[in-house]
């Protein structure tokens, strides 16, 4: 049976995929284009480029949140899939499923918002397909990206080796916990903001400051899952410094009120890298150059080992980040 833990982008999300979903595509001659990776994005090698694909659904609750709207974040989600891969966002296709009663005026504001950050990042829309279901049959509006990027060079998420350091490139959990405090209309809901932000070009200022080994988008499963991904499809093992997790004073004390962990919360606009350790400083230099970078922190580092993340936590003592089973929330992306 499917849950909503299928769908939270943790242990559970995995297992669907892997079990259920990629057998069944694959076929005597079949070749790994990308579907094996399990990455963000897959790519074919076209002369000297490759060519990156990416597709996401995006059904958050509410569409409209402090930070940004459902139409920001399917823009934004898309071009980070891409970004992180090492890839320039070209171009983007997108199917909207609409609720019959759907606001004309709401869904005017949501996609102006998604055409601001597209022509922002220059990605163009090449088309898409609009559905209107019966009212009660979708909880106001679903929008389907599919995404396409050029690359010189991929980058891996499975490119970490033993000496790169470990840098996020600012605050965590902050999308989760503005969707959490608004869905539940808690009072303290004026002190989050959605980290919702397209991250391209300050990926492409680390990328030219420094080697950058491995990256991947915090988003579903927060920074415990895109740290466990990273180590264990690269087959080393991650050494994490509790006191250097960028993380906001309000964050810790709601996430201690409400019993979440912070590290599983999820961002819209942060991403964790690997970088070759003699370029770390150049490379958390030009993050903090930019505008969604300025808050990087360099949290660990890589070492040999079978794929596990360790913390060394703020009272000295060390246990694992395990993978996330689920999300404490839903459709949070």
């Amino acid at each position: 049976m499917i849950t909503l833990e299928h769908g939270a982008g943790g242990r559970k999300s995995q297992e669907l995929i892997e079990k259920t979903i990629a057998p069944l595509f694959r076929y005597r001659d079949y070749n790994d284009l990308g579907l094996d990776g399990f990455e963000d994005g897959s790519s074919i090698k076209i002369g000297k480029e490759h060519v990156v694909f990416t597709s996401d659904s995006y059904v958050v609750k509410p569409i409209v949140f402090k930070g940004g709207d459902i139409g920001k974040l399917a823009a934004c989600g898309t071009i980070n899939d891409l970004a992180v891969m090492g890839a320039r966002p070209i171009a983007m296709h997108m199917n909207l499923v609409i609720e019959e009663g759907f606001g004309e005026l709401e869904l005017g504001k949501i996609l102006r918002s998604m055409a601001g950050v597209c022509r922002g990042e220059r990605l163009h829309l090449l088309g898409g397909d609009t559905k209107v279901v019966e009212k009660g049959a979708l909880d106001k509006i679903v929008i389907a990206c599919f995404g396409i990027g050029l690359a010189g060079k991929l980058v891996r998420n499975s490119g970490l080796k033993p000496g790169d350091a470990v840098i996020v490139s600012g605050s965590i959990g902050e999308h989760e916990m503005a969707i959490f405090s608004e869905r539940e209309k808690l009072g303290f809901s004026g002190s989050f903001k959605s980290d919702c932000a397209p991250l391209y070009g300050m990926i492409q200022k680390a990328m030219k400051a420094g080697g950058v080994h491995a990256m991947k988008d915090i988003t579903r499963g927060g920074l415990a899952g895109a740290l466990n991904e990273l180590a264990s499809k690269s087959v080393v093992s991650i050494q994490v410094e509790e006191t250097e997790i960028p993380m906001r004073t309000p964050l810790k004390n709601a996430c201690e009120v409400f019993g979440f962990d912070p590290l599983t919360l999820a961002c819209e606009g942060r991403a964790v890298m690997g970088v070759n350790g003699g370029d770390a400083k150049l490379v958390l230099r030009a993050l903090r150059r930019t505008r969604e970078g300025r808050g990087a922190r360099i949290i660990g580092k890589v070492v040999p080992g079978k794929g596990e993340v360790v913390l060394d936590t703020e009272l000295r003592g060390r246990r694992l980040i395990q993978v996330p089973t689920g999300s404490p929330l839903p459709r949070i992306c």
